[in-house]
């Protein structure tokens, strides 16, 4: 039986939020180490912890993914991913903020669900399998024409 907290097959929607680190020229990204996006690289963040506030959740989620601190700035996109099985039951259901961050400290290592992190420039993304909603985000920001 699904209970609220469950990523996979929920009962409602999970609220997530992730954070767009710019530094010297290069994004961070994680390479997704669980569903949904498994082997993706995508912007780092989490999901919502009860009596957290969006922008607590991605100072707190991309340390634990990256090792990287961050100051959140000002929300930049939010998104529905909305993932169903082949009987057409929905399977995942996120909504999620994504916040411009600056970059404080750190040096980028794959922790928690993500396998891998790191910096990266706009021309190494061609190359890379990102998931669609980090290009749409970075489009937006910019980085990518």
């Amino acid at each position: 039986m699904s209970s609220l907290n469950t990523n996979t097959y929920p009962v409602g929607p999970r609220v997530g939020a992730g954070a767009i680190v710019i530094h010297e020229g290069k994004i961070l990204l994680v390479k997704r180490g669980v569903e949904p996006g498994k082997g993706l690289w995508a912007i780092p963040g989490g999901t919502l912890r009860l009596g957290e506030t969006l922008r607590e959740c991605a100072a707190r989620e991309i340390p634990e993914e990256t090792g990287i601190t961050i100051a959140v700035g000002e929300c930049v996109d939010v998104f529905d991913l909305i993932e169903c099985d082949e009987g057409g039951k929905i399977k995942f259901h996120f909504v999620v903020a994504d916040f411009a961050a600056l970059y404080v400290s750190g040096e980028p290592k794959g922790a928690d669900d993500a396998d891998g992190a790191g910096w990266f420039a706009h021309e190494e993304l061609d190359d890379l399998p990102v998931s669609q909603n980090t290009l749409k985000a970075l489009h937006l920001l910019g980085f990518l024409n």
